[in-house]
């Protein structure tokens, strides 16, 4: 038996509903530059949520803050309830966007996580704005998360 079928993969419907509900929580970074290069960015914003430092020193165009340690009803009181906020972080290894995602959905916000946050974007070639614009890989600020 081979390493990669010990396990018996799933029967197609359940695979297929399992991949459905995946997609429900998650947003594809090149799914979001084509939205937004193309502008069809209505019904999201992207929000990031790392520290404030974080946000002046590396951010996604068009992205909001909201540090994921001060969501509550006060903080988010002005956010449009009719949208899906996209929440990023640092990347993988950071979970401020799914703290943040959290926060928001207990909130009763629709939310979605950024795949691979602010450093897959980056990796991918895509437009970044703030204070380390120019400087290669490394936002210049740890996760902060």
């Amino acid at each position: 038996m081979t390493n990669t079928l010990r396990f018996p993969p799933a029967e197609p419907a359940a695979a297929a509903a399992f991949f459905a509900a995946e997609l429900a929580f998650e947003a594809d970074p090149d799914d979001v530059v084509r939205d937004l290069e193309s502008g069809a960015a209505q019904g999201f914003q992207l929000v990031e949520t790392r520290s404030a430092e974080a946000f002046a020193h590396s951010r996604i165009p068009t992205a909001i803050h909201l540090d994921h340690r001060e969501m509550d009803e006060l903080s988010t009181k002005d956010l449009d309830r009719d949208l899906v906020y996209v929440c990023y972080c640092e990347s993988f290894q950071c979970n401020a966007a799914t703290k943040g995602a959290l926060r928001l959905a207990r909130l009763g916000f629709r939310v979605k996580r950024l795949s691979g946050g602010i450093t897959a974007w980056r990796a991918a070639g895509y437009p970044v704005e703030g204070d380390s614009v120019g400087e290669s890989g490394h936002t210049g600020v740890r996760c902060a998360c």
